[in-house]
């Protein structure tokens, strides 16, 4: 049995705890994030669980089962500067109710294990997902011990002070034993539950992205003197290609591409703009889609480069497949949402999130979202209904219990 008004209460209370009139500040290895963390080991007080941290610094709670079989619940406490008081802390506390329901049952048929995993948001450092890429071997040491923060801080140097050494972050890879399926609660983060009237959905999948820096060369000039037809302006042609982007994912019903930042040299208005650098990131669920889409682009750019009398380069960012999440879990999922809420609607997930980096390993993964008033999330605005948030609590406990109950099937 399970109190989703609880999950409720300990929302308000953490948000009590680690916001101010701007949002949540939980940011990553900060003091209020630590804080954020000794809280919710006050309440694990009178659960019969062990608690610890792993090698890269992701909390693990763990009720013991009959079997060594584990069924993982997880999601985040880190927060953006100025974050919402739903993102990421809703999947650990509707996880701890999960978990304080199968402790009031008795032992479970298999062990139940909640994690919080560290920085997932990347917020100070640029390393999304940082604790869920170390559990799944998809992290990067080298690269990551010499992020600097806006201050000039170390991420190595940040860890440390939290008890983690960068060196050793792989060896939470040993966490990932006999893990037999990951579940995740998170808010949508986007408009589409809402506009369907629903207060939950199915997550697919979390889209790939494609993540390029362009830049166009063109000519500086005097803009008083330069005659419009004989102007290379870069600008020109990276405003050409902003535009053509949108047309370009609006072929595909669930692609997103952005235009995200323009920077113009020498970015003065006397002058017309010799060099246009600029950012595109494009994302679909469907990676042949996803690489259509990316060729589209490429071959826009060329052609309005050569049009205003400018070059174009391409240089790649970053890039992850898409992440098609488990049928079964998925089917799962969707019966527990139509016993609670009588509808249920599958959609794809454009943000990543660490269920992606379980999924990555192997380990069947679902993920369940609850609607987001007005599609907000990163800002303090951000908020759910919350009755659904009640719904979703009792939803991601039907879920646990059915997966739960196949894991039994093949023990």
């Amino acid at each position: 049995m399970i109190d989703p008004k609880a999950v409720l209460s300990d929302l308000d209370e953490l948000r009590a705890l680690t916001a101010d009139a701007d949002g949540a500040q939980r940011l990553a290895w900060s003091p209020t994030w630590l804080r954020a963390r000794e809280w919710l080991e006050s309440k694990l007080a009178g659960l019969p669980v062990e608690r610890h941290y792993d090698a890269a610094g992701n909390h693990w709670v763990t009720l013991r089962g009959a079997s060594e079989q584990a069924l993982l619940l997880g999601s985040h406490l880190d927060s953006v500067p100025n974050g919402g008081w739903l993102d990421g802390c809703l999947g650990v506390l509707g996880g701890l109710e999960v978990l304080r329901g199968f402790a009031r049952d008795g032992v479970p048929p298999c062990t139940v294990r909640l994690v919080d995993w560290a920085d997932e948001e990347g917020a100070r450092f640029g390393r999304s997902l940082f604790g869920s890429s170390a559990f799944a071997g998809t992290h990067c040491i080298d690269a990551d011990r010499i992020r600097l923060d806006s201050n000039g801080t170390s991420l190595e140097a940040a860890l440390r002070a939290c008890g983690v050494e960068v060196d050793r972050i792989g060896d939470c890879a040993v966490e990932a034993a006999n893990a037999r399926a990951y579940l995740e609660l998170h808010i949508e983060q986007g408009p589409v539950l809402e506009a369907l009237g629903l207060p939950l959905g199915v997550v697919q999948g979390t889209k790939g992205v494609e993540r390029w820096a362009i830049t166009f060369s063109g000519q500086e000039a005097h803009s008083g003197s330069t005659p419009m037809d004989a102007r290379r302006d870069a600008l020109a042609a990276c405003a050409r290609l902003a535009l053509e982007i949108r047309p370009i994912a609006r072929k595909h019903p669930q692609s997103v591409a952005t235009v995200g930042s323009v920077k113009t040299f020498p970015g003065i208005v006397t002058a017309v703009v010799g060099r246009c650098e600029a950012t595109l990131d494009m994302r679909d669920l469907d990676g042949n889609v996803l690489a259509q889409m990316l060729r589209d682009a490429r071959e826009a750019s060329e052609r309005f480069a050569a049009e205003e009398g400018c070059t174009v380069e391409w240089s790649k960012i970053w890039s992850i497949e898409p992440i098609p999440f488990d049928p079964t879990l998925i089917g799962f999922c969707d019966d527990a949402i139509r016993d609670v809420a009588g509808t249920s609607h599958r959609l794809p997930s454009g943000p990543l999130h660490d269920a992606a980096e379980v999924a990555r390993l192997g380990i069947p993964t679902v993920m369940m979202f609850v609607q987001s008033l007005r599609g907000l999330s990163h800002n303090k605005a951000e908020d759910s209904d919350r009755t659904h948030l009640e719904q979703a609590v009792r939803a991601f406990d039907l879920l646990a219990r059915k997966t739960m109950s196949s894991m039994g099937t093949h023990a």
